[in-house]
């Protein structure tokens, strides 16, 4: 028997699938714990190292997770502007001695095989980012128990992921850190995105699925007011950086809340995808010479990324965050996702209040 969404959690917290190592194992058991939903990122996973973790994930908890899938990228890309890019970046390669990536790799982020292992050894929930499978593919997580997710940015794409049989919506609004869900990454588009709270009303008008609204949300009063807006759970990303648990770069959970860091931006800098993050010096020189080419300039610049990181210079690495950075806390995730509920309780008192006057 499938469960519902709200089924799965105590509070209406849940943790956004960070992938890149972020969203490991032990932070998603830690959220979990506390009575919020932990998903686990496969993205940037081989199917075996996907499986493995959910293994390590089961023996941590008993609590309900979900895992995230990234949809596979047809090559769209212009190959002479990946090229022109790659010339781009041969300054940084000579920087941190490293060479470029090979933007050929593989696109599809071994979806089918990560499908099947989810089909075979169902967990509660499975969501997806970068596009809406197919009904064939909704309808036999269904049949399994696996209640289904779908990232989406626009009432199209909500409309689009009901009528294929998903069992929920994830908004994700613009203010969200990391990259923007778009199930088609239009070159002509431009690097903007729907505020959350415009785009949770405009979903709810285009679709009747259950909604959990992502985008810079970082307090408790946050969650009550997505909750107010018609959500049924809220999901944060950034909020979870710079806890123990997770898999963050060091640099990365300092950066959140560093002077030197005063504002993001969408950017397709690092991967040739819009992405929200801090804006650093790779993201000034190379963000508006970018190509709409994902994951070709991903793979590109993955190894100059890792460089960075070992070289201990923020400036060049992928500093994925929301609008509401400023607002991190660092603290085990089991007592933010505590903290979150209890000023989630007070938000609450203090609009009965309000309306008792």
């Amino acid at each position: 028997m499938s469960l519902a969404l709200t089924d799965l959690f105590r509070y209406p917290v849940v943790q956004a699938p960070m992938a890149g190592g972020v969203s490991r194992p032990e932070l998603v058991a830690a959220v979990a714990e506390a009575g919020g939903l932990g998903l686990l990122a496969a993205g940037y996973k081989t199917a075996d190292g996907m499986y493995n973790e959910v293994k390590q994930l089961r023996r941590l908890t008993g609590r309900p997770f979900g895992v995230n899938l990234f949809m596979p990228h047809p090559p769209v890309a212009d190959p002479s502007a990946v090229d022109l890019y790659r010339d781009q970046l041969a300054g940084e390669a000579s920087w941190y001695e490293t060479p470029l990536g090979d933007p050929d790799s593989s696109g599809d982020d071994g979806y089918e095989a990560k499908v099947a292992i989810l089909l075979e050894d169902p967990v509660p929930l499975v969501s997806f980012t970068f596009g809406c499978p197919t009904r064939e593919v909704l309808d036999a997580f269904a049949a399994a128990g696996t209640l289904t997710v779908v990232t989406v940015t626009s009432p199209q794409e909500a409309r689009n992921a009901q009528w294929a049989g998903a069992a929920a919506l994830c908004v994700q609004g613009g203010e969200a850190g990391g990259h923007q869900s778009t199930h088609r990454d239009d070159p002509q588009g431009g690097l903007t995105g729907t505020g959350l709270l415009t785009l949770i009303a405009e979903v709810r008008e285009s679709s009747s699925l259950p909604v959990v609204a992502a985008g810079g949300l970082m307090r408790g009063s946050q969650i009550t007011a997505v909750l107010a807006a018609g959500a049924d759970a809220a999901q944060l990303g950034t909020a979870f950086l710079p806890c123990p648990e997770s898999g963050a770069h060091p640099l990365h959970k300092q950066a959140l809340t560093d002077p030197l860091f005063v504002t993001t931006a969408l950017t397709r800098a690092f991967s040739g995808r819009p992405a929200r993050g801090l804006v650093n010096r790779f993201v000034r020189e190379h963000g508006p010479y970018a190509p709409a080419a994902y994951p070709q300039v991903h793979h590109l610049t993955s190894g100059l990324r890792r460089a960075a990181a070992l070289a201990g210079d923020a400036q060049g690495m992928a500093l994925w965050a929301g609008q509401g950075h400023r607002m991190a806390r660092e603290m085990p995730a089991g007592e933010l996702v505590g903290l979150l509920a209890a000023e989630m309780e007070a938000a609450r008192a203090a609009v009965s209040g309000r309306s008792a006057r």
